[in-house]
């Protein structure tokens, strides 16, 4: 029984079971099936908990609930991320009582997400979803079996060997289009700290003066609740500034507070529209930090220190770009079929 001693129980989209007790705490239980849509019967609930002078007492929405949860939020990494994937929540079911979202509705919005993202994306969306209602039970807004039930949406099974990196020309007219992006001023910046760093976007946006250390010359990712969990992997790293970074750091307003490097929001329209005018196709802002590794092992970086670089809990991860290693070491060796040099150490000349 929920905390406002009206509980819902969706059968379908069109049924669902209304629980509750005219006597409060011990009293019997009493159920009403109702045939109905889902928004029609949270109408009912909220127009008989009005009537029973409860409306607005322990009744927590979902817009009251975002709002208190992005402020709990506002100073990690996964801030601007977060901030989104609420915002489509609460653009998918409304400002209803949290007590609503159950398995089926949210089993039914992954399906929805799915036919138009892909599986990773989809489960961060519901990372986001399940910590957030994970804080509701901690703030004592909902019950732990109401958890229980959100956190029955299980994790798609994702596809993680896409491998598309930009090459030398590629990454020079990206950065030629950010410069003449409406947005340059930002754009830029964060397309270069994305290939210098190999950094994700949501650990780009959250970025802070803080975590930056220009006397050492490092960038310090330090560990933080993204999405309901630790940085991805649950430990922080430290990236060397080159000085290619150090100059667009340079470039950027610092803060004296040490807050956030971008205090713009990052708008994806603006980064297609720089794809669009370098030509580039089949490419997304993720795919900046495969470039950044794919250089570093083409470079001859060793797997062992990209997985420090790219913060991969384990090498598995890493030794996708292991191929680009090794093709580069055949090309090297290739240059002794094209040379005399081994013809004369033979010859002894």
């Amino acid at each position: 029984m929920q905390g406002d001693g009206i509980s819902i129980k969706s059968l379908s989209p069109d049924k669902h079971i209304v629980r509750w007790r005219e006597g409060g705490r011990g009293s019997r239980a009493r159920q009403e099936t109702i045939y109905a849509d889902y928004d029609d019967v949270v109408a009912r609930k909220n127009r008989a908990l009005a009537q029973m002078g409860k409306e607005n007492q322990s009744v927590c929405t979902l817009a009251k609930l975002r709002t208190q949860y992005l402020k709990f939020c506002e100073h990690q990494k996964g801030y601007y991320d977060k901030t989104l994937v609420t915002k489509a929540i609460l653009a998918k079911f409304g400002d209803v009582p949290i007590t609503s979202l159950n398995t089926m509705l949210l089993e039914q919005y992954q399906g929805e997400l799915l036919a138009k993202r892909k599986p990773a994306t989809v489960n961060r969306y519901f990372a986001c979803i399940k910590h957030m209602m994970g804080k509701a039970a901690d703030w004592n807004l909902i019950t732990e079996a109401q958890l229980k039930d959100v956190r029955k949406v299980k994790q798609l099974k994702e596809n993680n060997r896409r491998l598309r990196y930009l090459s030398k020309e590629e990454a020079a007219n990206l950065l030629d289009a950010c410069r003449q992006s409406r947005a340059a001023a930002y754009l830029y910046p964060i397309v270069q700290v994305a290939l210098n760093t190999g950094m994700r976007k949501g650990e780009i946006m959250g970025l802070r003066w803080d975590n930056i250390d220009l006397k050492a010359g490092f960038i310090h990712v330090t560990e933080d609740e993204s999405m309901g969990q630790s940085i991805k992997n649950g430990e922080g790293r430290s990236i060397p500034i080159n000085d290619t970074l150090r100059n667009v750091l340079g470039s950027l307003p610092v803060r004296i507070d040490g807050g956030r490097l971008f205090t713009t929001a990052f708008h994806g329209d603006c980064f297609v529209d720089a794809l669009k005018r370098a030509k580039i196709r089949n490419f997304h802002f993720h795919d900046l930090r495969h470039t950044f590794a794919s250089n570093l092992a083409m470079g001859g970086c060793d797997l062992a220190t990209l997985k420090e670089l790219l913060g991969h809990k384990s090498v598995t991860m890493t030794l996708r770009y292991s191929h680009l290693s090794g093709e580069h070491k055949k090309a090297a060796v290739r240059i002794l079929d094209n040379s005399n040099i081994l013809e004369e150490i033979a010859n002894g000349t």
